[in-house]
């Protein structure tokens, strides 16, 4: 099953759509993420902002060693980064910091306080 993330007008995901993997196939059977959009566009009555999503992704890393997309499985709430090509989550606390190798928020460590 291939998941797309519809995004609103600010690329925050507001959804998570599945659909089977056939549909993105072209004419020499391969994946082709723009087929799963065309096929959400329609289905949608004509909402154009979507973007594939791995179920397998976080981090930067695919779990089943496949190829990672877009850095981060989407979730509602997430944001999509065209620049980075990446989902990223919200930041859980203002004293986070951001890991442009993942795409995810660190929390600070006890050790930061200890001194």
């Amino acid at each position: 099953m291939a998941h797309f993330a519809k995004l609103d007008e600010q690329n925050i995901v507001v959804s998570i759509n599945v659909i089977n993997n056939n549909i993105l196939l072209d004419d020499n059977g391969i994946e082709n993420e723009q087929k799963g959009i065309d096929f959400l566009i329609q289905w949608s009555n004509g909402h154009t902002n979507w973007k594939q999503t791995s179920y397998n992704t976080y981090g930067g890393i695919h779990r089943n060693n496949g190829i990672p997309l877009r850095k981060n499985y989407a979730c509602i709430g997430f944001t999509y980064d065209p620049i980075r090509d990446a989902f990223i989550p919200p930041k859980p606390d203002v004293d986070c910091t951001f890991d442009e190798n993942t795409c995810l928020w660190l929390s600070p460590t006890l050790t930061d306080y200890d001194t």
